[in-house]
């Protein structure tokens, strides 16, 4: 599954608030050299691989006396009334005799249930009680007498609700191209609801095969995991269908899909042979095309990585109306939000058509990675999100080798990855998972971007070779069967003859990463490096007795050649010396080449002014040159360095020509402009914003140049949406400019830049605008344009509109899955914006509760509301409000911005002053 976590729109130019510039307004803070404890709002931690949690709730897993081996599923859907038919019968086998079958089952009525043995050895036995444990989302089945060991088959007739949850079997709404409201009917399993729509044994490990019949409207089309192979009138209803689809492979329940609606599609074959389809809402076909090529080109990829076939006859893709996550990977029907899944070639910007790209190639690699061998429990989700996570690059790197993706994986995922990690509150990779209810928790960052870097890591470590031969070692053993981390650490290192257990079990096993000291002697032609590690905290180093420490790779280059690796070292002790001959003083040194192991660096003073004229003269590679801002950046947020020395870094960036690298200047000065927004010189950062911007701007324009390409037109919408937030006078003036054309329909704006313009029009706009921008939402006809709209009408200023964006927020303009984003975009965009959106939820905490609890949403709309504050007394007032209004998915969240305010505070305290004196200064006439 993906999730809006932070890519959601890696790149949505002019607000990102999907991204870790808002969603992980952190920090840190030491005052003196000593740790700032935080037992004011958190019971202090037990240990490093234990975070302050609340008690988990006791927690058993199914029995293992009866199992399924075949479900036979029909399921009749009522698109008025919201409510489904069902008949299940399951070919199970009994292990040992038993008067009780315990599944799993939650909002369901079960109407009749027997047991036939088979092979007639026996009387049908009909149940006499359904037990139902709510709380634990189970059913016990009561027989009056024992069910005999053998096969038999266990038949359930009930009855469910097609909800609007977003979860389960559920109702989706849309728009038909009469302009008449209709439903259609979806579904969302991962992680625990397939036991909303059918009686199953809902945990991965238990894996059937399925044969699904669906009972629907004749007009409606209808979709499953498999290929239609028999669709007949319904005996009862001449205008219904019965459709039956062929036998699945063995799989778990988290991936059966079925959806029933109105959809237009588009059709191809892969190279091997494979049938791929793209559905759009009805009229929308066209857009299908863009995700229908990179589908085509995908599969093979991954046929070749990873030397296994897909193994499928079909795979259909399909765009979703109501749809919470990003996209997710059921076996041969992945369902996707719209705006993962559609482009329109007029109306969709470069950004867009990169996220579809990842987003396919992300839910493709699942296909393999996930379907094909399933982790035995949730414990080891990460393993199939981390590596759909980082593959999805190497996919997308396949098809788009232009867009540079991997220097953008340093942007979008390693460094909010290292910025969620630094936390006290963060967690181990691999975490404990017991009660459903704590599932949905570790659908994060660390999951997912911990996961991916560490895989970049691994594969940097192995070589490519190696990677692939366990990799394809791993599928074939334990294909349609479940694994754990250890079986393909087993694997990997059975291929490439390393200790791959011992090192990445160091980065799976224990929460958060280490910082790498390195200081420097030049002795003759020899360079002799002293290195050492310690855990990194986003409030500072860890000092103490107890201090974790990591296996990790080292590579080191020099100036001689910065794109060569010099030497590699796996780093297994807290510190070590290295020499390095045959390199002159006036030679520098670089540790981490290519950003790719995961940890931070400190470099001792000379080291790093050696370093620095490397950023200016752009000797170092774009990557290395993000990556050393970045670690700058965290380490001035964690007390070790003043901020200011990152301010005189940042400047000297004004030649850079890369798109990434301007993105993740971006974003951090994104994270202080917020943290600057408690003080009364915030003005002053934006003229530093609008200072640093203005020669890239000029040099770029606003339009676009023969021979330019995707990344030149992320990099004007960034440069442009920026100069615009910052108040930039000419780019405010054309910005209102080519709006009003665009509004009048005299010369419609392009895709590219109409995030930087919405957002510049906002920003330094009045009610008449908020209006023509609310207007322009309604007439979008296209989910990306509403998205784009709704994302930047928090940057509005007054705080009489503040509310009114909030109130629209929860209107039945914005599907319920974006309401998160319009919310977040407003706490983003200002201090008022914060306070108003942060009463908003609260006031409206019941509606916003119950429509995504138990969901990653709720998280989000957390993190996005509060994690920008940088006040003390709000950690506590946060905390207070939760401990009243629990939300069990998100106790991990509130206790990690919680964390995040504490370190703002302190950060603010620290380091105010000084930032405030250079930015005055700077502008100073010389003296």
């Amino acid at each position: 599954m993906l999730l809006f976590l932070a890519r959601g729109v890696p790149l949505l130019l002019a607000h990102r608030t999907t991204t870790r510039c808002l969603s992980l307004l952190p920090r840190p803070v030491s005052v003196g050299s000593a740790r700032i404890k935080f037992s004011t709002v958190f019971v202090s931690a037990t240990g490093q691989n234990t975070t302050a949690m609340p008690e988990r709730r006791p927690f058993v897993r199914l029995p293992t006396d009866v199992y399924p081996v075949n479900y036979g599923l029909s399921l009749k859907p009522d698109l008025i009334d919201f409510t489904f038919e069902g008949k299940l019968e399951a070919l199970a086998e009994v292990t040992q005799a038993t008067n009780q079958i315990v599944m799993n089952c939650a909002d369901i009525d079960i109407i009749t249930a027997s047991f036939a043995p088979q092979g007639g050895e026996g009387e049908e036995i009909n149940a006499t009680g359904f037990n139902y444990q709510n709380e634990d989302e189970k059913v016990t089945l009561s027989f009056p007498s024992a069910l005999q060991k053998g096969s038999g088959t266990l038949k359930i007739d009930y009855v469910g609700e097609l909800n609007d949850k977003m979860k389960g079997f559920y109702r989706s709404k849309y728009t038909a191209p009469t302009g008449e409201i209709r439903y259609a009917a979806v579904t969302q399993f991962e992680a625990t609801d397939a036991r909303r729509a059918f009686p199953c044994w809902d945990e991965p490990a238990i894996k059937a095969t399925f044969d699904i019949t669906l009972i629907v409207p004749k007009d409606r089309v209808a979709l499953s995991n498999m290929n239609v192979i028999d669709r007949k009138p319904y005996p009862e209803d001449e205008n219904l269908v019965e459709v039956k689809f062929a036998t699945t492979p063995i799989m778990s329940t988290y991936l059966v899909a079925f959806v029933i609606g109105e959809y237009d599609f588009v059709e191809s074959q892969s190279s091997d042979g494979v049938t791929v389809r793209v559905y759009t809402p009805i009229g929308k076909a066209e857009q299908g095309k863009f995700a229908l090529e990179v589908a085509t080109k995908t599969l093979p990829f991954y046929k070749d990585y990873f030397s296994v076939p897909y193994p499928l006859p079909k795979i259909d893709l399909i765009a979703i109306a109501d749809f919470a996550a990003g996209a997710m990977e059921n076996w041969g029907l992945v369902t996707y939000r719209e705006t993962a899944l559609l482009i329109d070639p007029k109306n969709s910007c470069s950004s867009s058509k990169q996220w579809v790209a990842l987003v396919v190639g992300h839910e493709l690699a699942h296909q393999w990675f996930g379907n094909l061998v399933t982790m035995e429990w949730w414990t080891h989700l990460w393993l199939n999100e981390g590596f759909a996570s980082w593959i999805e690059y190497l996919c997308v790197d396949h098809c788009f080798p232009e867009y540079d993706i991997w220097t953008q994986f340093v942007s979008a995922d390693y460094t909010r990855a290292l910025d969620l990690d630094a936390l006290d509150s963060s967690h181990p990779i691999e975490v404990n998972v017991g009660h459903p209810s704590e599932v949905d928790e570790i659908f994060d960052a660390i999951s997912y971007s911990k996961g991916a870097s560490v895989i970049r890591m691994l594969h940097n470590y192995i070589g490519d070779e190696d990677f692939r031969k366990g990799m394809n070692a791993y599928l074939l053993k334990f294909q349609h069967k479940n694994a754990s981390t250890e079986d393909l650490w087993d694997c990997l290192e059975e291929a490439s003859g390393k200790p791959i257990a011992a090192v990445m079990g160091s980065w799976t096993k224990q929460m958060g990463f280490p910082i790498i000291l390195v200081d420097q002697e030049q002795v003759s032609n020899d360079r002799i490096l002293k290195i050492s590690q310690k855990k990194f905290c986003a409030s500072g180093p860890h000092d103490g007795e107890d201090c974790p420490s990591w296996m990790v790779p080292i590579s080191i280059c020099t100036s001689a050649d910065p794109t060569c690796t010099k030497l590699k070292v796996l780093l297994d002790r807290p510190e070590t010396t290295i020499t390095l001959s045959g390199i002159g003083p006036d030679q520098w040194i670089k540790i981490n080449p290519g950003t790719v192991g995961f940890y931070r660096i400190q470099y001792s003073s000379s080291m790093l002014e050696s370093v620095l004229p490397g950023i200016r003269d752009l000797s170092l590679q774009p990557v290395d040159r993000l990556g050393l801002q970045n670690d700058l950046f965290s380490l001035s947020r964690a007390g070790m360095i003043s901020t200011v020395e990152v301010l005189k870094v940042m400047e000297a960036f004004v030649n850079e020509p890369n798109y990434t690298v301007w993105s993740d200047l971006s974003c951090n000065l994104g994270v202080l402009s917020s943290l600057l927004s408690h003080t009364d010189f915030h003005e002053e950062i934006q003229e530093f914003i609008r200072d640093l911007f203005t020669p890239i701007g000029l040099k770029l324009g606003w339009d676009s140049k023969p021979g330019e390409g995707h990344l030149d037109a992320l990099l004007r919408g960034l440069v442009l949406g920026k100069l615009g937030k910052a108040g930039h006078k000419p780019t405010l003036e054309e910005a209102r400019r080519r709006f009003k054309d665009h509004v009048e329909g005299k010369q419609v704006l392009p895709a590219d830049l109409r995030s930087p313009v919405y957002l510049t029009v906002l920003k330094h706009g009045d009610s008449a605008t908020l209006d023509t921008m609310l207007k322009l939402h309604k007439q979008a006809d296209m989910q990306e344009e509403k998205n784009r709209i709704e994302r930047v009408l928090g940057a509005i200023s007054a705080p009489d509109l503040i509310q009114k964006v909030l109130n629209f927020a929860l209107s039945e303009e914005v599907r319920p899955q974006d309401t998160v984003s319009v919310i977040g975009g407003v706490a983003g965009s200002s201090k008022q914006g914060r306070k108003a959106a942060w009463k908003f939820v609260r006031d409206n905490w019941e509606e916003l509760y119950n429509r995504y609890q138990g969901g990653f949403l709720i998280s989000r709309l957390i993190k996005l509301t509060v994690d920008g504050f940088a006040i003390d007394k709000m950690a506590a007032e946060i905390k207070t409000f939760f401990d009243s209004h629990p939300a069990p998915a998100a106790e991990r969240t509130v206790q990690q911005c919680c964390e995040n305010i504490l370190l703002n505070a302190a950060w603010l305290k620290r380091d105010a002053d000084d930032i405030h004196q250079y930015l005055l200064q700077r502008k100073a006439p010389p003296v």
